[in-house]
């Protein structure tokens, strides 16, 4: 990008270079995701037998979706039995299960539940956000946490500034 072209585009400019108008702005990496992730479910209801509609489909096909990942994983989840569970980095390898990382199926989630609504479907409808996936989600975060010996901690809400029942943080004007 020419530095003209930077400081048009910064300023508002409604300048036109003839090239700009032949070829549509590239999706973003996100948007790209979301598509193929919703190709993927798509085909994914298509191979079931029988085959579901995307109108049939329901929180259940979601949760079935997310356990037929669990097959491409690539992170170690220890199972109680295992002399590995519990620690962070084990020192040898183990037969436990790959699976699917839980920050990828709460990103997967949220693009799909994203694209199910660009796609014409309703929020009030939409299998994607229902509370079996928050519940199906928030299981797997914690079994993998405590597989590998990592809690997941809550982030503390910061105390509101200024309605404190501290007398030292009340500013009083005179």
């Amino acid at each position: 990008m020419s530095t003209e072209r930077g400081k048009d585009i910064a300023e508002g400019s409604s300048r036109i270079n003839p090239g700009d108008q032949q070829h549509p702005p590239t999706p973003s990496r996100y948007e790209l995701q979301k598509r193929r992730d919703w190709n993927t479910f798509g085909q994914y209801l298509k191979n079931q037998r029988p085959p579901i509609p995307l109108s049939q489909c329901n929180c259940s096909h979601v949760l079935d979706f997310l356990r037929y990942l669990d097959q491409f994983g690539k992170t170690k989840v220890h199972l109680q039995g295992c002399m590995f569970y519990g620690q962070p980095e084990p020192p040898a390898p183990c037969t436990c299960p790959l699976r699917q990382a839980w920050g990828s199926l709460d990103a997967l989630i949220g693009r799909l539940r994203a694209a199910y609504e660009e796609n014409g479907g309703s929020p009030e409808t939409n299998p994607f956000a229902g509370g079996a996936i928050r519940v199906y989600l928030r299981e797997v975060r914690e079994c993998q946490a405590k597989a590998r010996g990592i809690p997941y901690k809550k982030k503390k809400k910061k105390p509101n500034q200024g309605k404190g029942s501290d007398e030292s943080s009340i500013i009083h004007f005179s």
